[in-house]
């Protein structure tokens, strides 16, 4: 092969990689970081730092979310969605997330704050998490495949339906429950709510006991309290 040639096929080689500024391959590296981050924090090998580190992650994936948010309606290219086959299985995930977290994994959340006097419900920081994984897994696995503007279409629309408000209820737990132990606060422990039932305000304030922010601090690793 001759030397132009050679010139020619490694142009062409270069504009087909990916542009690190593209808007896809920014959305997609900030959402395979997530799922990765997250399935190595549930393999539990580093639990001391499971909290900061979840909360870290999930606000990082709101930044993504935000983007995909503000953007433009994103349109298909084709009009039905490709199947993709089953969807993987995600128990073992939402499984290790549960006893990792334990015994803050429950926490109160009001899913529309523009509904008003809508009761607060529990939820479940490992199931939000699991839920988030498997909507963004789905939109990957159609980028992964080529279907660049199937997959943020996918990421887009979800991002509203599902796991934009899934994650945020999620964070704002996350976050609750760092600010708790830095500033040596009772947390209200959720521990045995049982998410499925239909609880009121008393009920919820009847069930909830008081734990002192240190007694989390060490088996979460969240720091000493102050």
């Amino acid at each position: 092969m001759s030397k132009s040639a050679e010139a020619h096929q490694s142009t062409l080689l270069h504009s087909a990689a990916p542009d690190p500024d593209d808007f896809a391959v920014q959305i997609s590296d900030q959402i395979e970081s997530f799922i990765v981050a997250v399935t190595e924090v549930a393999r539990g090998d580093e639990p001391d730092s499971a909290v900061p580190f979840l909360l870290l992650e999930v606000s990082q994936l709101l930044l993504a979310g935000g983007r995909l948010g503000a953007h433009e309606d994103i349109v298909p290219d084709e009009r039905y969605e490709p199947d993709l086959g089953p969807e993987g299985d995600v128990d073992e995930l939402r499984e290790r997330l549960a006893a990792l977290l334990d015994p803050v994994d429950v926490y109160n959340e009001v899913f529309d704050p523009y509904e008003p006097r809508k009761a607060p419900v529990a939820s479940r920081i490992s199931d939000d998490l699991t839920d988030v994984v498997t909507d963004l897994r789905h939109g990957l696995a159609h980028y992964r495949a080529g279907r660049t503007s199937e997959a943020l279409w996918w990421w887009q629309f979800s991002y509203f339906s599902n796991w934009g408000a899934t994650a945020s209820a999620s964070l704002r737990a996350l976050q609750s429950l760092v600010a708790h132990v830095r500033l040596n606060q009772p947390l209200e422990d959720l521990d045995g709510l049982d998410t499925d039932e239909d609880l009121s305000d008393d009920a919820l304030a009847e069930v909830a006991g008081q734990v002192m922010a240190e007694e989390l601090a060490g088996p979460l690793g969240l720091g000493e309290a102050k």
